[in-house]
């Protein structure tokens, strides 16, 4: 019961659990934290604190913002260690759902060109959450992609159509990575970019510690150990919070979507205090 898991998703966003599911789960799980990170949106983060308070679980208000840079989507966490999310933050949030939005029609008509007939309508049934803030992302494009028998799993889907690569992937104009530390440091923060090995860009992870970041997520589902190890040094000679989550949304088809809850975790006792230190 010294683990947390920082990187998760609820039906706010992308996940298949509602937030106060996640927070059982994470107790069934054996976690002492868990930080709801749900894209573009802090919409899950209420209902999960007040689920925190009741299973014993330390819950900590999180977001992870969508930014372009050089043509690659770049993602940024942001955590809140007092619980504390300001209105305007929020505001800004909502205008990259409506990036997010435009981004799934341009997937969605580029689908369709590739003659896989798809449609908004199908995308925006596999939306769980009951909230109006709840928005939808590329991994329900991926669901029905594997319903209608387009692909074999979510990673293919990926792989093949959605990832960026893919022949489907397309992205409109975004903040970028800096404007988005920015606005997590505004907020009263703390900015942690997002599974650091994916982007193979050491230097633009680089830049953005010049630029205010405050931590890195070492530990992901799609770090293998040297990823682990470079993220690790670059940490300590930077003087940067090392974070890890499971990046968990649940199963679709019956496999997890990063990771399962709780398979890539950090010691809680002390990093908390390191939390505010930054902050």
């Amino acid at each position: 019961m010294n683990r947390a898991d920082l990187h998760t998703h609820t039906t706010a966003s992308d996940g298949l659990y509602s937030p106060e599911e996640l927070v059982r789960a994470a107790r069934e799980a054996g976690l002492a934290a868990v930080a709801v990170t749900d894209h573009d949106t802090v919409a899950g983060v209420e209902q999960a604190m007040r689920a925190g308070e009741k299973w014993g679980i330390d819950v900590i208000p999180g977001v992870e913002i969508s930014s372009l840079a050089e043509g690659k989507e770049i993602h940024v966490l942001g955590y809140f260690p007092k619980g504390k999310i300001d209105q305007e933050f929020v505001e800004k949030l909502r205008s990259l759902r409506e990036v997010r939005r435009k981004r799934n029609e341009m997937i969605v008509e580029k689908l369709r060109e590739l003659g896989i007939p798809i449609t908004m309508e199908e995308v925006m049934a596999k939306k769980r959450g009951q909230s109006p803030e709840a928005n939808v992302g590329r991994p329900h494009i991926a669901e029905v992609l594997v319903d209608k028998g387009f692909a074999s799993s979510i990673d293919d889907a990926f792989h093949r159509f959605l990832g960026k690569g893919g022949a489907a992937y397309c992205t409109p104009r975004r903040i970028s990575p800096v404007e988005a530390i920015g606005w997590i440091s505004e907020a009263g923060g703390v900015p942690v970019l997002a599974h650091p090995g994916i982007y193979e860009d050491d230097e633009l992870v680089e830049t953005l510690i010049q630029n205010g970041l405050a931590g890195l997520e070492v530990y992901h589902p799609d770090h293998d150990p040297d990823a682990e190890r470079r993220y690790e040094a670059l940490a300590v000679k930077h003087r940067l919070i090392m974070t890890g989550g499971s990046d968990f949304h649940g199963e679709r088809h019956g496999i997890p979507y990063h990771g399962p809850l709780g398979s890539r975790t950090i010691e809680w006792n002390g990093l908390e205090a390191l939390f505010v230190l930054k902050r």
